[in-house]
């Protein structure tokens, strides 16, 4: 997206110092930035972005933005805050091209969510969307910023780690429409209880237009207090025709859907995929044909065959919610199963009671079923001690690498390894281990 100097100044309200004739893109990054690109020094708790002006100088830079007055560029704009200017100026561009805005955020699913909505409104509309969990503030801005002008409609994923955060990014992007897919107990360590993770994620309706379509959630509707319209899904509303391998069958509303992947919690994320549509005139054939389209990204339910084992690797991330849901489905509907489960952080001082509590759970409710369990880490052990008590066979290792030689040296190849963590287990060294070490 390029600004005029005009544009610049009624956006960020800059001191503009001897402005420019043209068209500038915004760049953030010395290490990406394109000659005559105007570049934005942003700053956290480790760096500052404005000791880099130079250095985008000589990269091509044609000026930058500055909070200081002795700022080394010709062409220069003092702000206030520079990631206030960032977030002005998707603001600006925001109601310049003035896209249906759609926000989405929840404890788990707001990724998949995401990509489901975007599958189906891609059907009748010029769609844009958050790249990857780009989901603060810094991400909500790029994803503004690179959208086409001819955007139809924005879908906006926004991530919580507490208070305000949400309201801020909603304040400049004014939703139209915003989806909750749940709030659960994901950053609990951060907030302190439930009930204030549901108030953090309410805060999406701070500065909503038109709809508010939610999980069915009691705490969800104690906080949201939208006044407008609100449209509340649960999985309890779906007839599930059909669940096997990498697929789904439902009737929802007296309507049949389909989706290319396993899981109830899956149907349940589409369900505010399909009511969005509806909002959004959509046809039922258009809706029905967006989700057969949609397909898992990333380290989400990503089926791959490595070395002869057949896996699933859903370590993006990983909270009880989202491990419970995840691996029951998994248990339900995969022969040969072996569970890998790791540590899932940012639980706060409850957090070896949470990891019981995912053991206990998943004991109950497939005791006497065969599978062998792995547990990975310091804290998924205590899963695994539950799952004891119920019969399972357990293996517990401390590292990924160890828990790769197992593998190698101990499993046949008519087993289907389903690998479920936090982020920070850094799961994908056991694919990578996987392709590359030698079979025992």
């Amino acid at each position: 997206m390029k600004f005029t100097v005009d544009e610049l100044r009624k956006a960020t309200d800059a001191e503009i110092k001897n402005g420019k004739e043209g068209n500038f893109e915004i760049s953030t990054d010395t290490r990406t930035l394109k000659k005559g690109d105007l570049y934005l020094p942003l700053k956290g708790a480790n760096f500052d972005g404005e000791n880099f002006c130079d250095k985008a100088l000589e990269a091509g830079a044609c000026g930058c933005f500055c909070t200081k007055d002795n700022c080394p560029a010709d062409f220069s704009l003092k702000v206030s805050d520079t990631l206030t200017a960032y977030l002005q100026l998707a603001n600006f561009t925001r109601k310049k091209y003035n896209p249906v805005v759609v926000a989405i955020t929840g404890s788990s699913g707001k990724t998949t969510t995401k990509e489901m909505v975007y599958s189906v409104l891609s059907e009748k509309f010029r769609t844009h969307k958050t790249y990857s969990n780009h989901n603060n503030e810094i991400g909500f801005c790029q994803t503004v910023l690179s959208m086409s002008e001819d955007t139809e409609v924005l879908i906006v994923e926004m991530g919580m780690r507490g208070f305000g955060e949400i309201e801020l990014i909603c304040k400049y992007a004014e939703p139209d429409y915003a989806i909750i897919t749940n709030a659960g107990s994901a950053h609990i360590g951060r907030l302190g209880s439930l009930d204030n993770i549901a108030k953090a994620k309410c805060e999406i309706t701070k500065y909503l237009k038109h709809t508010l379509i939610a999980n069915d959630n009691e705490r969800i509707k104690k906080f949201a207090n939208f006044n407008g319209e609100n449209i509340f899904y649960s999985i309890s509303d779906v007839r599930i025709l059909e669940k096997r391998e990498g697929y789904s069958k439902f009737v929802y509303k007296n309507r049949e859907y389909e989706l290319n992947v396993e899981g109830d919690y899956n149907i349940e994320n589409s369900l505010s995929a399909i009511e969005l549509g509806y909002k959004l005139g959509m046809s039922y054939e258009e809706i029905y044909k967006g989700l057969c389209k949609y397909h898992p990204i990333e380290k989400r339910w990503e089926i791959q065959k490595i070395n002869g084992f057949d896996i699933i690797n859903d370590s993006y991330n990983a909270n009880p919610e989202s491990m419970k849901a995840s691996v029951s489905t998994f248990l339900e509907l995969y022969k040969n199963p072996v569970v890998i489960l790791g540590d899932m952080g940012e639980l706060g001082e409850d957090e070896i009671e949470f990891h019981k509590e995912v053991g206990e759970f998943i004991g109950k409710k497939f005791q006497g079923k065969s599978g062998l369990f792995i547990t990975v880490g310091n804290l998924a052990k205590y899963i695994g001690d539950e799952l004891l008590k119920y019969g399972f066979e357990v293996k517990h290792f401390q590292t990924n690498l160890e828990t790769s030689r197992y593998i190698l040296d101990n499993l046949h190849e008519d087993i289907t390894i389903f690998l479920k963590a936090s982020r920070s287990m850094k799961f994908e060294e056991i694919i990578e281990n996987l392709k590359h070490l030698r079979k025992g």
